[in-house]
C-alpha cells in the first residue's frame, strides 16, 4: 500500500455545526423527563467516617433516590475503581489501596464523592443534599509530593506509591562521575486543570432491558467493559456513546464515580438519570496534570558531547490512582526521557506519591510534556554552562539521520529522523539572525527580551490496533464508523477527506458515525496523538479489501478476468472496454444484483511499530521589570509530522496545544492550603490563557514519512504543548539571566516574575 492523503488544506465540516450552537452534547440530549442528580462530596481532604445520614435527604420533596456507599454494596455491584500499577525498582509490585466508587471508611480529598441524590429536578436534588448530615473526624493531611509525612492509605505508610526505575544505575553514576562537565538543575512541573469548555457529565438509561450510557468521553469501550464489571452485566446488555465532546485532553479518557452512580440509579428507579458537573466541581474533581519535582543531571565530555542522563522526579498521584496515572508518570514518562539526543548511557528514577489532593494524570500529553520539559530545560542550562551557542549544542548532540533505526535508552525504536533539518528551517522561519536586532530595541525601552528554544519528539501512543466499518447506504453514499473519538480535532473532516481521497467518493456522500458502542464492534478511543493514524491505516486496509471485492464483482459482470480491473482512487477501470464506474455506482450495481455482502466491509488492523513527530519551537518574550508582566512576543513552529491528510487541521491542532502550553507557562497554577483546600477552584482564581496572552504562531512543517505505516503520518495532537512549556520557559530564564536569576519555574506570573527581579535587586545591593 503506497497511497496516502493528498493533503489538501480542507475546512473542517463540522464548524458550522458547532459555531452555530447546532452541536449535540451529552446535556443537549438527555431524555425528556430525565431525572436530575447531584453529588455530595466530602468538604475536608482527609477525614475518618463516624456516619452518613441521609434519610431526611431521602424524605425531601422531588427526591427518589439517595445513593450511598451501602447501597451499592448491598446491590452486590463490584464498588472498587480499577487502575494499573507501575513494577518497584526491586522488583516488587507496588501496594495496591482500594479506590472506592463512593467514600467507605474514610474521605481522602477534598470533593470526594460520599453519595448522590436523584430528584425531579435539579434545584431539589441540591436542596435535599443540603439535608444530609455527615459526622466525622478529621485525620491528619499529607500534601507534600515527598515521601513520608501523615499516611494517606494504610498499606503505603510512607506515602510511595511505586519506585520505578529505568535504565543501568551503576553505569550511569560511572558515566557522570567520568565526565568533563555535569550540569545540575532542580524542575518543578506545577499542576494544572484541565478546563474543557464542556465539564464531564453523562446520563444513563433503560431500553428494552439494556442499559444505555451516554458521557462526554475519548471512547466508549473501555466504560462498557468498566461498566459491565461494576454493574455485573453482560456486555451484550451495554450501550455506551459518546455525543459531541467539548474538549477531552486525555482527562475524558478515564471512567469516573460518577457514571457509574447514575447507571445504577437508572437501573434501580428503571428512569433516566441526568448529571453534569459545574466548574468548581470540575476543578475539585477532574484528573488534573503535571505536578512533578525532578533533579536532573547531564553529563559532558571535553567536546561538548553528552556522556550520561540521569533524573529522580517526585510525581503526585493525589489521594488514589486513576486508571493509567502510575503508568502514565512512569513508563510514558520514561518513553521519551532521553529525547532526540544520542546519549550513551542514562537512568531515570521516578517516585509516585501519594497526597490528600484529587486524583492526577498527565493528562496534556501522558508524561511526554513533562519528559521533554526536564530535558530542555537541562540542555538550556548546559548551553549557558559550557559557553555553547543552545542550537549548536543540541546539532552536536542530535542523532545523526545514518543512525536511524536507533534505539534509545528508554528502549524506543525510532524509526526515522532528521533533526538538523528541522532545526535549521526553525532558525530561518524564526529569523534568529534578526534577535539581537530586537533585543536591542527592547532594551531601549526598558524591557527584558530573551529567547529560548525546545527541540521535542514523542511518540504516538494508546492501542496500536483500530477497527472500522464502511456501509453503502440506499440513498447512494456511505458511512465510515470509526473506533476514535472526536473531542474537537475535526475527526469528522479528515476521516472523510481520507475515505474520500482512497476511493473517490464525494466527501458530501460520506457519513462518519463515532462513538457508538453498538455501531461498531471495537476500538481504541482517542489519546496519544493516535488517532488520525491508526484510524488511517485501517481504513486503508479495508479500502484495499473493498477494491478487492468490488473488482471481481465487476469482472465477473463484464465477463473479463478480475486481474483485468483496476482502481485509481476515482474509477474502476477493466482492460480493453471503456468500463469506468465510480466505486458508488459499483456498490448501486452490487446492490441491484443482490450482493448485499458488498456493501458492508469491516476491517482490523495493528500498526507495526510507533511513529515519533518531532519538532523545533523557538519562543521570544518580552518582560517589563516595573510591573513583571511577561509577553510572547514572537513564537515560531517547525514540526516533522511526516505526510500530512489535511495541513490546515495539523496547523490548528498545533495553535491549540501551543496556547495550552502558554497557560501553563504564563498563568496556571493549582494551589492547595496546608489542610488540603483547593484554592483555585474557580475563574477568579485559576488563570486560563486569554486572547491577549497569544501572539501570531508561525507555522511550518519539515516532513520525513514514517517507515511505521503505509501513509507516512507521524501524529500531531499533542506536538504543540510538548515544545511550548520548554520554549517559553528558556525564554524566560534568557530574559532573566543578565538580572543574575539563575532559576525561573512556571508559571511566570507578572507577581512572581516581578519578585524573583526584586529578590535578586536586593541581594545584588546587598
Amino acid at each position: 500500500m503506497e497511497r496516502f492523503g493528498k493533503s489538501q488544506p480542507v475546512k473542517r465540516v463540522e464548524d458550522m455545526r458547532l459555531l452555530s450552537g447546532h452541536g449535540r452534547y451529552v446535556d443537549d440530549i438527555a431524555p425528556e423527563g430525565a431525572l436530575h442528580a447531584f453529588v455530595f462530596r466530602a468538604p475536608v481532604a482527609h477525614a475518618q467516617i463516624l456516619s452518613l445520614d441521609v434519610d431526611e435527604a431521602r424524605a425531601a420533596e422531588g427526591v427518589h433516590a439517595v445513593i450511598t456507599a451501602q447501597d451499592l454494596a448491598k446491590a452486590g455491584l463490584d464498588t472498587e475503581m480499577t487502575y494499573t500499577s507501575a513494577p518497584n525498582r526491586d522488583g516488587s509490585k507496588a501496594p495496591r489501596p482500594k479506590r472506592p466508587i463512593l467514600a467507605e471508611d474514610r474521605v481522602r480529598f477534598v470533593g470526594e464523592a460520599l453519595a448522590m441524590v436523584v430528584a425531579e429536578s435539579l434545584e431539589q436534588a441540591k436542596d435535599a443534599a443540603e439535608l444530609i448530615l455527615f459526622d466525622y473526624d478529621e485525620l491528619p493531611v499529607h500534601v507534600e509530593p515527598l515521601p513520608g509525612g501523615p499516611a494517606v492509605h494504610e498499606e503505603c505508610p510512607d506515602n510511595r506509591a511505586f519506585d520505578y526505575g529505568l535504565g543501568d544505575e551503576e553505569a550511569t553514576a560511572k558515566a557522570l562521575e567520568n565526565s568533563a562537565k555535569v550540569v545540575r538543575l532542580e524542575v518543578s512541573d506545577n499542576r494544572i486543570i484541565v478546563n474543557s469548555l464542556e465539564p464531564r457529565g453523562c446520563f444513563a438509561e433503560i431500553q428494552d432491558g439494556r442499559l444505555h450510557l451516554a458521557f462526554g468521553g475519548q471512547g466508549v469501550w473501555g466504560m462498557k467493559d468498566e461498566l459491565a464489571r461494576v454493574l455485573k452485566r453482560d456486555k451484550d446488555s451495554i450501550r455506551v456513546t459518546n455525543p459531541d465532546v467539548g474538549g477531552g485532553f486525555g482527562m475524558k479518557a478515564f471512567a469516573y464515580p460518577e457514571y457509574f452512580v447514575a447507571a445504577f440509579a437508572a437501573e434501580k428507579l428503571q428512569r433516566p438519570v441526568r448529571w453534569m458537573s459545574d466548574r468548581t466541581e470540575a476543578m475539585l474533581t477532574d484528573n488534573a496534570g503535571r505536578d512533578l519535582v525532578s533533579m536532573a543531571e547531564l553529563g559532558f565530555d571535553e567536546n561538548n558531547r553528552i556522556t550520561a542522563y540521569r533524573l529522580h522526579s517526585f510525581s503526585n498521584l493525589g489521594a488514589y490512582n486513576s486508571m493509567f496515572a502510575q503508568m502514565i508518570q512512569s513508563h510514558l514518562f520514561a518513553r521519551v526521557f532521553t529525547g532526540v539526543y544520542d546519549i550513551p548511557i542514562a537512568y531515570m528514577r521516578c517516585e509516585g506519591i501519594y497526597t490528600n489532593t484529587t486524583q492526577v494524570d498527565a493528562y496534556r500529553g501522558a508524561g511526554r510534556p513533562e519528559a521533554i520539559y526536564l530535558l530542555e530545560r537541562m540542555m538550556d542550562r548546559a548551553s549557558r554552562d559550557l559557553g555553547v551557542d543552545p542550537l549548536e549544542l543540541r546539532r552536536i548532540n542530535f542523532i545523526k539521520p545514518e543512525q536511524f533505526p536507533y534505539e534509545t535508552k528508554a528502549q524506543e525504536t525510532y524509526d526515522v529522523g532528521d533533526f538538523g533539518r528541522v532545526l535549521d528551517r526553525a532558525e530561518q522561519e524564526a529569523d534568529l539572525a534578526g534577535y539581537t536586532a530586537r533585543r536591542a530595541t527592547s532594551e531601549a525601552a526598558g524591557k527584558l527580551r530573551g529567547q529560548g528554544l525546545c527541540y521535542y519528539i514523542e511518540s504516538i501512543l494508546g492501542a496500536p490496533n483500530e477497527d472500522v466499518k464502511v456501509e453503502f447506504t440506499d440513498e447512494g453514499g456511505a458511512i465510515i464508523y470509526v473506533g476514535t473519538q472526536s473531542n474537537g480535532q475535526g475527526h469528522e473532516t479528515v476521516f472523510m477527506q481520507f475515505l474520500s481521497d482512497q476511493t473517490g467518493i464525494p466527501t458530501e456522500q460520506i457519513q462518519v458515525v463515532q462513538g457508538d458502542s453498538d455501531r461498531i464492534a471495537q476500538g481504541g478511543g482517542t489519546g496519544g496523538s493516535r488517532s488520525v493514524t491508526v484510524q488511517a491505516n485501517v481504513t486503508l486496509k479495508a479500502v484495499d479489501e473493498m477494491i478487492t471485492g468490488f473488482g471481481a464483482f465487476l469482472a465477473e459482470q463484464a465477463g473479463a478476468d478480475a486481474a483485468d480491473v483496476s482502481f485509481d482512487d476515482e474509477r474502476f477501470r477493466v482492460s480493453g472496454s471503456n468500463v469506468s464506474p465510480t466505486m458508488l455506482e459499483v456498490a448501486q450495481l452490487a446492490r441491484e444484483a443482490g450482493r448485499t455482502d458488498l456493501l458492508v466491509w469491516e476491517a482490523s488492523e495493528t500498526l507495526p511499530g510507533r511513529s515519533f513527530p518531532n519538532g523545533a519551537h523557538v519562543c521570544e518574550v518580552e518582560i517589563d521589570p516595573e510591573t513583571g508582566e511577561t509577553c510572547v512576543e514572537k513564537y515560531t513552529v517547525v514540526d516533522d509530522f511526516g505526510n500530512l491528510i489535511n495541513p490546515m487541521l495539523a496547523e490548528g491542532q498545533v495553535h491549540g496545544g501551543v496556547a495550552q502550553g502558554l497557560g501553563q507557562a504564563l498563568s496556571e497554577r493549582v494551589v492547595h492550603d496546608d489542610e488540603g483546600q483547593l484554592l483555585t477552584a474557580t475563574f477568579m482564581d485559576y488563570a486560563m490563557p486569554r486572547a491577549d496572552n497569544l501572539p501570531m504562531i508561525r507555522f511550518a512543517t519539515e516532513a520525513v514519512p514514517s517507515t511505521t505505516n503505509p501513509m507516512g503520518m507521524k501524529g500531531c495532537g499533542e506536538a504543540g504543548t510538548v515544545g511550548a512549556m520548554a520554549a517559553v520557559a528558556n525564554a524566560v530564564q534568557d530574559a532573566l539571566w543578565a538580572r543574575g536569576i539563575k532559576q525561573a519555574d512556571m508559571p511566570f506570573t507578572p507577581m512572581r516574575v516581578w519578585q524573583m527581579l526584586k529578590d535578586a535587586e536586593r541581594q545584588g545591593d546587598g
